[in-house]
């Protein structure tokens, strides 16, 4: 309450002025030698006290301790492994909020209205609220309500489909996808029985609770998230999510810095997902070997938020196989919500081939026969000793990449540069 009353006087708080007399009045309860009746006078008996200069000592007393205690300073640490990986301070004339905020205290939201609310009353001593007093206003219910800027959520990508794009178009879209044939008939297979059932309601008919959420198996670089955009745009026309869009993250942009922090992001995810679809990639890492009272707090707060924005709310879920199966086993609130499960097998050699091949055509580069051979040849290779961690189309796309610059160290020195030599890729291309 000192440090508030300081602020609207502009550092300037003088133990004569009416604002110091208000702090005198909220606080006299909570002084050693306060007097008792204080409250109990009226309105005018305090105004000629006031005016008399009887609650200056007072009032010089309440400046002294505000003097002493300004600024507050919170150190705040983020370990990991018992390792303290960043500190930052925190240093405000009003830090209590901060605290409160960082240790996800139930008095939080109770104490920035309450200060807030005096802030105001104080400012109002005279009967007049000036514009720097407005000003200073805003300061103070930002430093109260809002003690922790906000960082952007830089782990979260928002996608949508365009506006006039028709069901057609996107399951066209869905087939001309190179490979994933069992993922195709999956996708369609859950997009007639969703028909079905819609029709069904239509008619009166009794239909089964369905459950819209997906996990999605599978190495890196199979597709995962592609089909994820193409599903929640299939969604949107289908008349389950109203918006469709679809918000990708992964463990770092749910899992917060400090402590009671992670609630918050989560909750703040989720909110930017409503009507669409979370897509969260290598989502067992949420809880990772150690079990991190952290990941357990998002799981937790994400189980919630499924059941409070059923309606709203599709969740998939993406990684590894075994690591996905065991995720969702372990967590009976997953386990009970996710009852479909679509594996993206790794690509065979011709359709890697088939992904490099598109790559060419959509940027107007063609292939010798000799760069055709040494090409699968490659592929061949890569997909005999590929491990768990190869990358599929990522693989690809690199490949393609070092094509490129190897194609441009070749004709670089060439002096007359025709339409023939820039899109034609050779055998000494491949890597």
């Amino acid at each position: 309450m000192i440090q508030v009353s300081n602020l609207l006087a502009k550092g300037k708080l003088s133990a004569k002025s009416l604002e110091a007399a208000g702090l005198v009045l909220a606080t006299n309860q909570l002084l050693p030698d306060h007097s008792g009746d204080m409250l109990d006078k009226d309105f005018d008996t305090l105004a000629t006290a006031h005016q008399q200069g009887l609650y200056e000592d007072i009032a010089r007393k309440l400046l002294e301790i505000g003097a002493m205690e300004n600024p507050m300073q919170i150190s705040i640490q983020e370990k990991e492994d018992e390792k303290i990986i960043s500190s930052t301070e925190q240093q405000s004339n009003l830090s209590f909020p901060t605290f409160l905020k960082i240790s996800d205290n139930p008095l939080f939201e109770e104490y920035a209205t309450v200060i807030y609310r005096y802030a105001t009353i104080i400012s109002k001593a005279d009967n007049v609220v000036s514009k720097t007093e407005e000003t200073l206003l805003k300061v103070i219910y930002q430093l109260t309500h809002n003690p922790i800027p906000e960082k952007k959520n830089e782990a979260l990508y928002i996608s949508k489909g365009t506006k006039n794009e028709t069901l057609d178009e996107v399951l066209h879209e869905l087939n001309s996808l190179i490979g994933l044939n069992e993922v195709k008939s999956e996708i369609n297979t859950l997009i007639n029985f969703i028909k079905v059932q819609k029709a069904r309601e239509q008619s009166g008919l009794k239909s089964p609770s369905l459950s819209y959420h997906i996990v999605f198996t599978g190495n890196p670089g199979t597709g995962k998230t592609t089909v994820a955009r193409i599903v929640s745009k299939i969604y949107k026309h289908l008349g389950i999510l109203t918006e469709g869009q679809l918000v990708e993250t992964d463990r770092s942009g749910l899992i917060a810095e400090y402590v009671g922090q992670t609630a918050v992001k989560v909750n703040q995810t989720v909110n930017s997902a409503l009507n669409g679809i979370l897509f969260i990639d290598e989502a067992y890492s949420l809880v990772g070997e150690n079990k991190d009272d952290f990941g357990r707090e998002a799981v937790a707060t994400l189980i919630k938020r499924m059941e409070d924005d059923r309606d709203k709310l599709v969740l998939v879920l993406a990684g590894y196989t075994n690591e996905m199966t065991n995720f969702i086993d372990t967590n009976p609130g997953f386990k009970s919500r996710f009852n479909r499960y679509i594996n993206f097998p790794d690509y065979t050699p011709s359709e890697l081939f088939e992904i490099f091949e598109s790559n060419c055509v959509k940027l107007d580069y063609q292939l010798t026969e000799e760069a055709e051979t040494k090409l699968k040849l490659v592929f061949e290779n890569a997909y005999s000793t590929r491990d768990r961690s190869f990358g599929n189309g990522r693989f690809v796309r690199n490949v393609f990449e070092k094509t490129l610059e190897q194609q441009a160290n070749r004709i670089a020195k060439e002096s007359n540069l025709t339409k023939e030599i820039l899109t034609t890729i050779t055998e000494n291309d491949i890597v």
